[in-house]
């Protein structure tokens, strides 16, 4: 009884402080979902609001229930016309209160995760003073995934249900001195069965639930690029994107790569890419994303973005959708022109037919074009002749059509009547219906011929593809025609007797001529004639030779050929006896340069093989499997031909660059899986990678956003330009990119481990010190190949160094080698840009002198960084404290643990000269020596202190007590541990080792390492004095 009048109570308060509190509570509510309605829709499985009654399962129930448990009401607000359907509950009146309501079978349909929203009460404990037994201020909202409904009520076993969470009044609890407070809880969940039962769960709380609803949500129907796109309900996970394919619209197809849009966690599109045209004979409308029908007297002839056309001159389209227009009679279209291109004609006949020369021989007629050209600029010219030779008779020019308006004719019979068609066509002239193209005749007779015939034409030599031949100069009573001009020699190949079909003509001055490129043992025709101011005499009688193969000696006469083989023979033997001693002193060589290896240290051999820690000589070099599927030798050999890389900035298109040195994927290969990062130009995302039929593979994406200017892409793209001139085991391989469609994507392998820097910090202490110089060898090894290659990276550093899964190590992020980020850490600007002046040489920060010497400096810091699992070099100086400090000769200090030969390494690697550095070559085989003999490792370089810093730096000398210093670099929580240690005073801190913090009970590497950097700047700065820093 006490219960219900405490509900009764409630209830009343309620309807008095709805109206306005109901409104203010919601609105904000409502605001949200007008703002996200065009972002994202909920597809609502329940909504309570809706429904006149609920008759939801209860427990307890009934009379043989021991308290009343959830109740159904209604929850009225007439000014609002508001009538729910609710459930209350306020059994604090009694012990052990376990009271259970579920909801109905909810069928999921196609959703992937649900959401509920709860619109609930909470009265406050303290409006029950001394009568609650067991008042709560929270209640359990649970579920239980079920792949068949019944009507049964829903499962009994309250262990089957996963807790959701407990729900609190987030917006307060009202009392009896304040408003009812409306609180609106939403939660999700992951689902995959059939449906879900969600049940709420009260131990002795006083609740309302005013309404439930429960939804999912999908990205809506969408229509973009001419697809449209169904709604599509979002992932299993907030963090998970949904691809959807979209279908073409009315009167469009797919252009090169279908339409596909990718659907995230929070209901939005993303992504867009591939996409449909509008098909030949429609037109698109951007802004209703239509294609619309072509009227008449317009065509459209291709699939694209592009409009429809009014018809060309002497063209119709008399009917809707037309892609080409139709040629009026007597006006043609060629095959080959283009749709938009007016009809034209078939020209008239050449003008003005003349002749220009005739001799025996020969004849040259010129013409003028013809007078109607038909609207066409190809005209082109065909010569006909009744009775000349095939073969025999030549033009000039010699092709079949020719574009000129003049034509020379030899080979032509003397006192011989010839008459020439000259025919004018064009590219529509066999389409003609009037059949023959129009021409211009003319008959022209031929001289009588000149007697001057040439005596004695004979073969002096024949070799496989060449006739040499002689003759002599025609009688001198023969010359009375004039002086001899030149000789003409004609020949060809015999067919049966005697064939002058084609013939081929050569013309000398001299009394002698060799033919060359003839057909091996073939049997030749040669005539010979001459030409005098009259003109030409008759070809000499035909003589015939047969060419030789390749392998025999010329034909000569008896004489010269016993000289010749002669000296042929004398020639093999030397080449025979030279051959022999070149075999005979390799073998020798090979063999002594053996026995000399065999008497070095092992290192010093060519090719070595790594085996239990000791090295082996190997007298053939294992083949190992690159990532690019290419089998090289474990230690190439030096010396060999190597590329040079080609700076894609001196291309004036750099699309010309991207399409020479980057291989072009079609984005139907590419699955984007998830987005994993963001850069400067775009989304970063990992995804799959499938190329005509080959295994799946893992890469990563970098995408190019939308509406991005052209300087913008040209430089995203110039990353790959200069990335696909690299291949090789420790520098990031690229894949691909794709510049056919949208978005421009660069395709890379995956480096599941992220950036070096990253990495080693996120595991800080966990590797071995053979592991970490085998990444830095790594490093060393693709800085040598690019540095004979000829490239500078000028930004090496650990954040641009990527790691896979098998911890390999490669160079990478080559979009900076000409201009530093604005957003890199560290970068000091000079006039000519931003240099990172923390890894840069001093040379290129004082003169921008970039050098493979000032990589090598860089080299140095990433080694730095690695032997410090990552830490910032130079701390938190200043820019200008760390370039006055190298200035001065200051270096790093050796990082806690470091191998003494890494650190030895650094400071070659930190020579102010340049010249005095090492090569990067040099420092890979250092670096294979310390991993071939590991004991070189363990000796430790000693700590060197930092530098005492600017003059604004912070005097560590100046702390008086334990606890002070400690809080500096805040590390209070080790107070105790110092004390108890018995170090109370600054002087005991400054002797502190690392086996002393671990006696302590200071065991992070981390909490070690930031502690001692400390301890040594402390000790730095008390020598101040009498030292300023360690000087290399």
């Amino acid at each position: 009884m006490r219960s219900a009048r405490w509900r009764d109570e409630h209830w009343r308060k309620k309807q008095k402080a709805v109206d306005m509190g109901f409104v203010l509570q919601i609105l904000p509510f409502l605001v949200i979902l007008l703002i996200h309605h065009g972002r994202a829709e909920q597809v609502v499985l329940l909504d309570t609001t809706g429904e006149s009654t609920l008759e939801w399962t209860r427990y307890p129930y009934g009379p043989q229930a021991n308290t009343p448990g959830w109740v159904e009401e209604s929850f009225t607000n007439f000014q609002k016309g508001i009538n729910w359907r609710s459930y209350v509950v306020c059994d604090v009146a009694y012990n052990n209160v376990n009271n259970w309501l579920w909801t109905p079978f909810i069928e999921r349909g196609v959703a992937n995760r649900i959401y509920i929203e709860i619109k609930f009460t909470i009265r406050d404990c303290s409006l029950f003073p001394g009568n609650a037994l067991s008042c709560k201020e929270t209640f359990s909202l649970l579920y239980y995934e079920f792949d068949a409904a019944t009507r049964e009520p829903p499962p009994w076993e309250t262990e089957s249900y996963k807790l959701i969470g407990r729900i609190a009044a987030g917006e307060g609890r009202f009392n009896a001195n304040s408003e009812v407070n409306i609180n609106t809880e939403v939660k999700s969940i992951p689902v995959t069965k059939k449906g879900v039962y969600f049940a709420f769960r009260d131990q002795g709380a006083c609740i309302s639930l005013l309404a439930i609803k429960v939804y999912y949500i999908t990205c809506p129907e969408v229509t973009i690029n001419f697809a449209r796109f169904p709604a599509t309900p979002t992932g299993k996970e907030v963090t998970i994107i949904e691809q959807a394919t979209g279908t073409c619209m009315d009167n469009a197809e797919v252009v090169d790569t279908p339409p596909t849009y990718l659907c995230k966690g929070d209901g939005k599109w993303t992504l867009p890419t591939g996409g449909c045209k509008c098909k030949a004979g429609f037109e698109p409308d951007f802004d209703k994303q239509s294609c619309n029908v072509c009227p008449p007297g317009k065509f459209k002839a291709e699939t694209g973005d592009g409009l429809c056309e009014p018809c060309p001159s002497h063209s119709k389209a008399q009917d809707y959708g037309f892609t080409e227009c139709r040629c009026n009679n007597g006006y043609y279209r060629a095959e080959k022109d283009p749709k938009n291109m007016s009809c034209t004609q078939p020209p008239s006949a050449p003008q003005n037919l003349t002749i220009n020369f005739v001799d025996q021989s020969t004849v040259i007629l010129s013409w003028s074009s013809p007078q109607e050209l038909g609207g066409r600029t190809d005209t082109f010219y065909r010569i006909k002749c009744d009775v000349c030779t095939l073969g025999i008779v030549q033009y000039t020019p010699s092709s079949e059509t020719f574009n000129d308006t003049k034509v020379t004719i030899t080979g032509l019979n003397a006192v011989t009547s010839y008459r020439f068609q000259v025919f004018a066509e064009n590219g529509v002239s066999h389409l003609s219906e009037k059949g023959s193209p129009e021409y211009a005749d003319i008959v022209v007779t031929t001289e009588a011929s000149i007697a001057s015939s040439i005596p004695n034409v004979r073969v002096t030599s024949v070799k496989s593809t060449e006739i040499s031949l002689a003759w002599d100069a025609p009688l001198i009573d023969e010359i009375e025609n004039g002086i001899i001009e030149s000789y003409e020699i004609r020949y060809f190949a015999r067919s049966g007797d005697v064939d002058h079909n084609n013939a081929t003509t050569v013309r000398t001055s001299e009394l002698s001529a060799t033919l060359t490129g003839l057909q091996q043992r073939t049997e030749y025709g040669l005539q010979v004639r001459a030409k005098t101011q009259q003109g030409w005499g008759d070809y000499s009688p035909v003589i015939f030779k047969t060419t030789g193969q390749v392998l025999n000696t010329a034909y000569v006469d008896d004489e010269e050929g016993l000289r010749l083989r002669v000296i042929a023979g004398g020639i093999v033997v030397g080449v025979v006896v030279l051959v022999v001693l070149i075999v005979l002193t390799v073998i020798f060589l090979r063999s002594r340069a053996n026995d000399e290896c065999n008497k070095k240290q092992p290192s010093d051999c060519d090719t070595l093989e790594y085996r239990n820690g000791e090295v082996h000589h190997l007298d053939n070099p294992p083949i190992v499997t690159t990532h690019t599927n290419v089998t090289t030798p474990l230690f190439a050999p030096i010396g060999g031909a190597s590329r040079t890389y080609i700076d894609p900035h001196t291309y004036e298109d750099p699309n010309q660059a991207v399409r020479e040195f980057a291989r072009e994927i079609d984005a139907s290969c590419i699955t984007i899986e998830a987005i994993i990062g963001g850069g400067e130009f775009g989304d970063v995302c990992k995804g799959k990678l499938k190329i005509n039929g080959n295994n799946e593979i893992d890469v990563a994406i970098k995408t190019l956003k939308a509406g991005s200017h052209e300087k913008a892409r040209n430089d995203f793209l110039t990353e790959a330009s200069i990335m696909g001139q690299f291949e090789h085991p420790n520098v990031i391989f690229l894949q691909g990119v794709v510049t056919k469609s949208n978005p421009v994507m660069i395709i890379t392998e995956y480096m599941e481990n992220g950036s070096l820097d990253t990495f080693l910090r996120a595991n800080d202490g966990k590797f071995q010190m053979l592991q970490l110089v085998g990444m830095l060898r790594g490093i060393a090894s693709g800085m040598q190949y690019l540095s004979e290659m000829n490239y500078v990276h000028r930004d090496l550093a650990a954040r641009n160094v990527l790691v896979n899964s098998q911890l390999v190590c490669k160079i990478a992020d080559f979009g900076l080698s000409r201009e530093i980020e604005s957003a890199t850490e560290g970068a000091y600007t000079t006039r000519g840009g931003k240099i990172p002046v923390r890894w840069t040489a001093p040379e290129a920060i004082a003169f921008r002198k970039f050098t493979s010497a000032s990589d090598v400096w860089s080299m140095g810091i990433v080694c730095w960084e690695v032997m410090s699992y990552g830490e910032r070099p130079y701390w938190n100086w200043s820019n200008q404290d760390v370039i006055k400090s190298i200035e001065k000769g200051y270096r790093l200090p050796a990082p806690m643990d470091c191998p003494e030969a890494i650190y030895q390494l650094m400071l070659d690697c930190w020579q102010k000269e340049r010249t005095h550095r090492p090569t990067f070559q040099s420092i890979v085989k250092t670096l294979d020596k310390l991993i071939r003999v590991p004991d070189t490792l363990r000796k430790i370089a000693q700590n060197r202190s930092n530098n005492p810093l600017a003059a604004d730096a912070p005097d560590l000398t100046n702390f008086s007590s334990v606890e002070e210093w400690l809080n500096s670099i805040k590390m209070t929580r080790y107070l105790e541990n110092f004390h108890a240690g018995g170090i109370n005073t600054m002087d005991a801190v400054v002797n502190l080792t690392v086996k002393d913090l671990t006696e302590l009970g200071i065991t992070l590497v981390g909490h070690q390492k930031k502690i001692m950097n400390s301890v040594q700047s402390i000790r730095a700065q008390i020598r101040v004095n009498g030292s300023e820093g360690f000087l290399v």
